[in-house]
């Protein structure tokens, strides 16, 4: 009596699937690979540890660099320092237009390290929700970009968060436009709250 080799065959099948999976896994990675490009580092404020891309706005560019100057001084103003977090804030959180997918949210680095993680996912589920991804530049999806914002008051008090307490910490309320009346119904003013951490000034709390 023979036995049946159709086991065999069914073992062939799946092997040889298996490693079609699995090239075509690689040559997806491959592809993706080459589509995404790296984005550059071109300008930085180590002793804070602020970075500049390269795929950032213009109008975010000369932001950054005023922020540079504001740093460079001897006595950094710390008011001058805060109104220019603020807008820069503003500017990067609230305008989608140049953000890759849900997961890349702007201002991330201004946050307060003990808050980031809670940040970052309150955003993606919320105003970042529905942004379609634009890995190969063809979306027509039609995002929010900033126009003009405006510090309307800066405030020194005691703020208290995560069990710690900042007797000098900055309340600032700011207001600000979109540059397509489209998104006139966006949120268009906030109260940030900032406080020292380490060296630098830091978000903490976002209203």
């Amino acid at each position: 009596m023979k036995l049946k080799k159709k086991p065999k065959k069914i073992l062939k099948c799946i092997l040889v699937l298996i490693i079609f999976i699995l090239i075509g896994f690689l040559i997806y990675k491959m592809v993706l690979k080459k589509d995404i490009k790296e984005v550059k580092i071109i300008n930085s404020i180590k002793d804070y540890g602020y970075n500049l891309k390269e795929n950032k706005p213009k109008k975010y560019k000369e932001l950054f660099n005023e922020l540079k100057e504001i740093l460079s001084t001897d006595k950094v103003d710390e008011e001058k320092y805060v109104k220019k977090l603020t807008e820069m804030f503003i500017y990067d959180f609230y305008s989608l237009d140049d953000k890759v997918a849900k997961t890349d949210v702007g201002g991330v680095e201004f946050i307060h390290s003990d808050i980031k993680e809670n940040f970052l996912a309150n955003a993606e589920n919320t105003y970042y929700k529905y942004i379609e991804s634009n890995i190969y530049n063809n979306r027509k999806q039609k995002l929010p970009i900033v126009a003009e914002i405006t510090i309307d008051s800066t405030e020194q008090e005691t703020f208290e968060y995560n069990d710690k307490s900042d007797d000098e910490a900055y309340i600032v309320k700011a207001s600000w436009t979109y540059s397509d009346s489209d998104f006139a119904d966006y949120q268009q003013e906030a109260t940030l709250v900032f406080v020292h951490e380490n060296k630098k000034l830091s978000l903490v709390e976002l209203q």
